[in-house]
């Protein structure tokens, strides 16, 4: 018991982005750096009293030091998107580390449901080399996942279809999203959203990460073009080439914000993701992008619930919430343990379910 209780202080302490240290200043110093390390190390256990501190700091369950997996979770191939240079090492520590507990959870339940479903990946055969390539490849994936050229109703529900592995978790806004491999599972991990949050940013990122996981590049290639690259993978899936070009045209003097707030609200696509489509697309010049985009910072619509116009989706992943009460349902698992592979308390799970037969 004293090596599981060591395991979890060491992932919810990571999880918190928190060194001992830290740890220990925040429990009021009434156990030292020292004791904590020893608690980690499973050479000493904890009292009572001092487990139920560290779950209120640290933001975990009680049960959460003490509950048992069989399951265990690597993530390898991670990449974090264009935002890591504003992360910490400790962040980005903490973003695994949640991501991986999400994981576990996630990969425990749909054990206990016997599940073994297909998945959809896809994966461009040709090296992406430039903005050309990266159309090709968003052209592709409309066509293989019969796409059509329609608005994507919901991004986060189209991967989880596809068999992606959607986590959200709750991190600092310098993060977006990263993808990663767990096993032969390929894993999306989005900022948990705020109610003021523009959810085309998180349409966006979730479709970068899919870049990633579906696209190769060259060898040499530099990292800030690699992003590049995937940027305008995003771009031209959320927005196909010729619906844009309708909507756009060329040779036209104005941009009226109207028009930018109709066409974001259609197609989920953000103000500045609409600019660089236009370039990409050659229906405006690189001038007149960039007059663009001085006239969005001098509105100032690049601050935070700025941006006209909002994209009526949830993109939320909502499988494995399901799979939660399908499994309670079934009778596989009990509200406890509901409660536990939902991340919260008994009494909170409690107070939100709501029996309908």
């Amino acid at each position: 018991m004293e090596s599981d209780f060591a395991n979890k202080l060491i992932v919810a302490r990571k999880m918190a982005g928190l060194s001992l240290q830290s740890l220990a200043d925040k429990l009021g110093n009434v156990v030292t750096k020292q004791s904590l390390n020893k608690y980690e190390q499973g050479k000493m256990k904890p009292d009572s009293d001092l487990v139920i501190s560290l779950s209120n700091i640290l933001n975990v369950p009680v049960d959460f030091f003490f509950s048992e997996s069989s399951v265990k979770v690597e993530l390898t191939n991670v990449d974090f998107r264009r935002y890591r240079s504003k992360l910490s090492k400790a962040s980005q520590e903490a973003v695994e580390e949640k991501a991986k507990d999400a994981l576990v959870r996630y990969f425990e339940l749909e054990n206990i449901l016997n599940l073994n479903e297909s998945s959809s990946y896809f994966l461009y055969p040709d090296i992406v080399s430039d903005a050309k390539g990266a159309e090709d490849a968003a052209n592709a994936v409309r066509e293989v996942w019969n796409l059509g050229y329609d608005p994507i109703a919901d991004v986060v529900k189209m991967l989880e279809d596809k068999g992606y592995k959607v986590v959200e978790i709750d991190a600092p806004d310098s993060f977006d999203g990263l993808k990663a491999d767990a096993g032969i599972q390929k894993v999306i991990v989005l900022r948990k959203s705020s109610p003021d949050d523009d959810i085309v940013r998180k349409r966006f990122t979730a479709l970068h990460e899919l870049a990633h996981h579906a696209l190769r590049f060259p060898e040499s290639i530099e990292p800030v073009i690699e992003e590049k690259l995937c940027h305008s993978f995003a771009c031209a899936l959320l927005y196909p080439a010729n619906m844009a070009r309708k909507d756009l045209q060329k040779n036209r003097f104005h941009f009226y914000q109207n028009e930018l707030t109709l066409i974001k609200e259609r197609w989920g696509i953000s103000y500045p993701a609409l600019f660089s489509r236009a370039l990409q697309l050659g229906i405006i010049n690189s001038n007149v992008y960039k007059q663009l985009n001085m006239g969005y910072r001098k509105r100032k619509l690049h601050e935070p619930g700025k941006e006209p116009g909002r994209y009526l989706s949830k993109e939320k992943p909502v499988r494995f919430e399901q799979l939660i009460y399908l499994a309670l349902g079934k009778g596989l698992i009990s509200t406890n343990e509901a409660a536990y592979f939902s991340g919260t308390t008994v009494w909170k799970f409690r107070e939100q379910i709501q029996p309908f037969l």
